[in-house]
């Protein structure tokens, strides 16, 4: 801090009481940072009343008008004024203050937005007449007598109109209208059963729907899947895995995709604790844990997963805007998540992202016509029309010379049996009975191309099988198996490693002592400030103990828990995997084939490598014959 420019004058500071309307304020700034905010805590409070159909509409980015409408229980004409006053509420009693069954229970929304912005909230109770109350710069005006149906309208104009330099800190419409569309899916996932309707009405009358979402039906997982297919996409839905796991009062379920349905950011992860979108570093990190060795690092899983639990069990106080939870047992949520995924991925066994086949057949067009090839009927650069084309006159003689019987004395031109060597593709014969291998998941081998592609006929189609990649897989599979049940290999240090920390780096260290030791990292207490590494992983080799040390603590800080030392071994793992397995080159048997099929059918996780790619494309019967036009 300069000296000559202090923060605090050197004249006796006078403590002074605010009035409301800075308040109001000062806690709009908390919990209204963008339109988006005020969406949230809008459309949470049309939950809460038990709607069953929500619109949301919005003009410029949301800066100027939004509008919710819902056909909740509604506010009575004598409560509209409680409403607007700061911590009235309606959802808690304020004897329990973890007991929160609803979005909301300050009660600091209405107040806070009637205070940076014009508010009007119009509602009706069952038959009772409608009422409205206005509120602008936290001076409120009386209740009127209106016309409504039933349910409330919450109309908020002018947002931050009575703070300007909040103004200044908004971003385009474009960006504000993206963010609110993005929080109002959010909360159509946690409410799969409640109709959501986006509306923006910029420049007036009905303006134009943005995303539409239908009240789901069935049970709760059918719904769960029909609104994560409208709001993620079809493809997630398709290559998504059923979640539903409980321990000790916490319930998980949701969808996680495989992993060769990943993206190139964490954009497809959606996280929730009983029904609330959250963004939690311990709940990102569990998923991150649990598929990290499935995908590479600059790959991200996709899932939308619900934890549900008893209210006492979380605090949801802990953030301004409640995006943040803190878990009572913050180990039992990371582990729930961490085991299920990995459950439910092992059960997968050999699946593999229907999206692979997708680009596989996308991957083919129709050969376009060069300049060469160009007609008057198809001019150059037009795709190829597929039909039975009238062959030329040179095509016509060399068909007939190819099949003229031979002179006498002169010796047979090459066929196609003797013209084998020269390509790198071989038609082996069928060594199992056809109709029972082919009805198994990888059917029965029949080719294989440049020696190191297996094409394989299945019931309903065929399969194409990166040799190197899937006996890579399963090798790996069968050593971390290895590694599980004798242990990891410990070498001891002939003089350990002193690593001075500080005082509460050493307690966080030695807190995870324990789970080191089992992957052959042993590090003990050596006075107040340092550590003493004594046994490092043998099959690491030579290891700098105290980088490792560091990092091991880094990664405690940003994640919770540290996943170096299995990292380093599996990686480890991974090149032995990499270097034992079939190389691409090599030329397989039709029953060698057929045993790498039926292996990778046995074996959890084959259907990606070690890197998260894919180890086979399946292609459906229907989608070959659509590419010749057959359909």
């Amino acid at each position: 801090m300069p000296v000559d420019n202090p923060n605090i004058s050197q004249e006796l500071p006078v403590i002074r009481q605010l009035d409301d309307a800075a308040i109001n304020r000062i806690a709009a700034g908390e919990v209204v940072e963008r339109p988006a905010s005020a969406v949230k805590e809008l459309v949470e409070n049309a939950i809460d009343a038990g709607a069953t159909r929500i619109e949301i509409a919005y003009a410029d980015g949301g800066k100027t008008l939004i509008r919710i409408t819902d056909d909740g229980c509604g506010i009575t004409e004598e409560q509209l004024p409680l409403a607007l006053s700061r911590h009235a509420t309606s959802k808690i009693d304020g004897s329990d203050l973890l007991d929160i069954h609803t979005f909301g229970f300050r009660g600091e929304a209405l107040p806070s937005l009637g205070a940076v912005g014009r508010l009007t909230i119009t509602s009706r109770v069952g038959r009772a007449p409608a009422a409205s109350i206005s509120v602008e710069g936290s001076v409120m005006g009386p209740v009127k007598p209106a016309a409504l149906s039933g349910g409330t309208i919450v109309e908020l104009r002018d947002l931050f109109y009575a703070t300007p330099a909040r103004l200044k800190f908004m971003r385009t419409d474009r960006a504000e209208a993206q963010a609110i569309t993005d929080v109002v899916k959010r909360l159509a996932m946690a409410e799969p059963f409640i109709g959501f309707t986006l509306r923006d009405v910029t420049g007036g009358g009905e303006g134009r729907v943005t995303f539409r979402a239908e009240g789901e039906t069935g049970d709760l997982f059918d719904a769960l899947h029909g609104r994560l297919a409208k709001i993620i996409g079809k493809e997630f839905a398709e290559n998504a895995l059923r979640i539903d796991a409980e321990r000790d009062g916490l319930r998980l379920i949701g969808y996680a995709a495989l992993p060769t349905y990943s993206r190139g950011s964490s954009v497809a992860q959606y996280l929730f604790v009983n029904g609330r979108p959250v963004k939690d570093k311990l709940l990102v990190g569990a998923l991150r844990g649990a598929y990290f060795d499935f995908l590479s690092r600059d790959r991200h899983p996709a899932a939308a997963l619900f934890i549900d639990c008893d209210p006492h069990l979380v605090d949801v106080n802990v953030h301004p805007a409640k995006s943040e939870v803190r878990f009572r047992d913050p180990g039992l949520a990371r582990g729930l998540i961490v085991s299920s995924l990995r459950h439910a991925l092992a059960e997968a066994g050999h699946r593999a992202s229907t999206t692979v086949a997708g680009a596989t057949l996308g991957a083919f067009r129709p050969e376009p016509m060069g300049a060469l090839g160009a007609t008057p009927q198809a001019p150059s650069g037009a795709a190829r029309v597929y039909q039975m084309d009238r062959p030329s006159l040179g095509a016509r003689v060399a068909a007939y010379q190819g099949q003229a019987p031979m002179p006498m004395g002169q010796a047979p031109e090459p066929g196609f049996a003797d013209l084998t060597e020269s390509y790198s593709a071989r038609v082996e014969p069928v060594v199992e009975t056809t109709p029972e291998v082919e009805a198994l998941p990888l059917g029965a081998a029949r080719a294989q191309v440049h020696e190191n592609y297996i094409v394989a006929q299945t019931e309903t189609g065929m399969v194409i099988v990166d040799q190197h990649a899937a006996h890579e897989r399963l090798v790996y599979e069968k050593l971390k198996r290895q590694m599980a049940e004798n242990g990891v290999a410990a070498q001891a240090l002939l003089i350990p490693e002193i690593v001075e920390l500080s005082e509460g780096d050493c307690a966080r260290v030695l807190a995870v002592a324990e789970e080191l030791s089992k992957l052959g990292l042993t590090i003990e207490a050596f006075g107040g400030d340092a550590v003493a590494v004594r046994e490092t992983p043998a099959l690491l080799g030579e290891v700098n103990a105290r980088a490792m040390v560091l990092d091991i603590l880094d990664e405690l800080d940003d994640a919770g828990e540290s996943m170096l030392v299995q990292a380093k071994l599996e990686a480890i793992l991974s090149r032995v995997a990499c270097h034992g397995s079939i190389r691409s080159g090599r030329r397989m048997r039709a029953e060698e084939m057929n045993a790498l099929l039926r292996e990778m059918e046995a074996t959890p996780h084959s259907g990606q490598c070690n890197h998260g790619r894919p180890t086979y494309v399946e292609l459906k019967l229907a989608d070959i014959e659509r590419l010749f036009g057959r359909t």
